[in-house]
């Protein structure tokens, strides 16, 4: 019910907010926004370990001055000018992609709170993050920070925080600002992406200090590049020690391999304030798809074929290749054909895989004029790749072969024919010349002769 009642909240000020004579407001001209504020109850349990209750409160940003009164009655922090303004690094407009979230922040470290370094900072200041996430596109987080008008209130020790009542205005500031417009990156092989990243701080020559790491789905967290410019001293390759001086902590790449995939997390740490965004790089190469027929095919009734489908070159490995018989016209549904056996996933030298499915033809008149599509499917293709071929049924033509057999039986009858007068001459030569060899032989030579004309007669017909 409760999210229910933030998505209802959430658009309702959406569309107050894109409503008006230009229809369409920038994400710059927008006086406020509608936010998630994640509360935290922490307390020590009975065997002295902390715990949290994260109580999930309705919010606004509102981008104004100080002693502006709240647009809409509901917890608002109230963000007044200053060096950094989280408009200018936004790009686009204002849609329902577009994520608010608004947390507590915590400057102490080990018991001890450490002031923020420029002018008008408090050491009993309140903190705030506020994390703006549009899907794809960027995330940026904002720093914000809390003068409370009575000191006694400003404990920021997280365990009694500053209390937050309903419909209260929080005037803020906006210290530092850390995003990317590379939240996911997906690349082929053998690229050099740049991974962004980048931060502003509303103080000149700040103490600040960037990380890179990889963390890969199986291993350990590897440190890509570090710097800090209190001693000026880097590590490691990718980031421009020139351009950190600007605010720019964007990261190339070298040419991508299959361990380049993984999570990048870029660190910016400004004392007491620190901020990482990950960065997800997904390796995608998609398959290239070839058959070993052309577009048509031309069978003899009865004769068998074996048509390959290969996908060469995709990664990663998951992919998905099906035979279709599709008719020439829309309907009805193609069938999948179940006579394919598939190959083993081959992986080459550069990371990369294929497979070949294998379709046995053994086609009827009836599988005639219908069209044989292969489809592929991979993570890398928004759609299927399809190939395809007609296939004919030729009926074979056995006039040729019937005149062959009716004449070859002729002059075997022939052949017969003249045997067997010879055999009645043998027979009456050895009635009158009574010879000793056994009249039977002339039959069994007439008989071997005869069967040898039809053995040829089978093999070549």
């Amino acid at each position: 019910m409760f999210s229910i009642m933030m998505w209802g909240f959430r658009i309702l000020i959406l569309l107050l907010l894109c409503s008006g004579l230009n229809g369409f407001k920038s994400f710059h001209d927008v006086q406020w926004l509608p936010c998630q504020f994640v509360d935290e109850k922490v307390h020590v349990n009975e065997e002295g370990h902390i715990e949290t209750q994260y109580i999930y409160r309705k919010a606004a940003i509102q981008f104004g001055n100080i002693g502006d009164s709240p647009l809409y009655p509901t917890i608002t922090f109230l963000v007044t000018a200053s060096k950094v303004d989280m408009r200018r690094y936004v790009e686009g407009g204002v849609d329902d992609r577009l994520n608010c979230e608004i947390r507590r922040y915590s400057t102490a470290d080990k018991g001890h709170v450490k002031r923020w370094p420029t002018m008008g900072a408090q050491e009993y200041d309140v903190w705030f993050s506020c994390t703006l996430r549009h899907k794809g596109e960027f995330i940026i987080t904002t720093f914000l920070r809390h003068t409370p008008s009575d000191p006694a209130k400003g404990k920021v020790d997280y365990l009694q925080w500053l209390t937050v009542n309903d419909k209260d205005l929080l005037t803020t500031s906006a210290a530092m600002v850390v995003l990317t417009r590379t939240p996911s990156v997906e690349v082929g092989f053998l690229k050099e992406p740049t991974l962004h990243c980048q931060f502003a701080v509303d103080h000149k020559n700040p103490n600040v200090t960037v990380y890179w790491k990889l963390q890969r789905s199986h291993g350990k967290r590897s440190q890509l590049f570090s710097y800090t410019s209190r001693t000026g001293t880097s590590d490691g390759t990718g980031v421009s020690v020139k351009a950190i001086g600007v605010g720019n902590a964007s990261f190339k790449l070298s040419p991508t391999r299959k361990h380049s995939e993984g999570t990048y997390i870029c660190s910016i740490l400004v004392p007491p304030l620190s901020c990482s965004h990950n960065i997800l790089l997904h390796l995608r190469e998609q398959p290239r798809v070839s058959l070993n027929v052309g577009s048509t095919l031309s069978l003899t009734l009865g004769e068998g074929h074996k048509v390959a489908c290969d996908a060469e070159g995709y990664y990663p490995m998951d992919v998905n290749i099906e035979w279709l018989r599709e008719p020439v016209s829309d309907s009805p549904s193609p069938v999948l054909l179940k006579n394919v056996w598939h190959s083993s996933h081959r992986f080459h030298h550069n990371g990369t895989y294929s497979l070949s499915a294998f379709l046995q033809l053994r086609p009827g008149l009836g599988d005639s004029g219908y069209k044989y599509t292969c489809k592929v499917s991979h993570t890398s293709l928004l759609v299927p790749i399809r190939k395809s071929f007609m296939l004919t049924v030729i009926v074979p033509d056995l006039t040729m072969w019937y005149i062959k057999v009716i004449g070859l039986n002729g002059v075997i009858l022939g052949i017969v024919f003249k045997l067997l007068r010879q055999l009645i001459a043998c027979k009456s030569f050895f009635l009158h010349n009574f010879l000793h060899i056994p009249p039977f032989a002339c039959l069994f030579f007439i008989y071997s002769i005869v069967q040898t004309l039809m053995l040829v007669t089978f093999f070549l017909f």
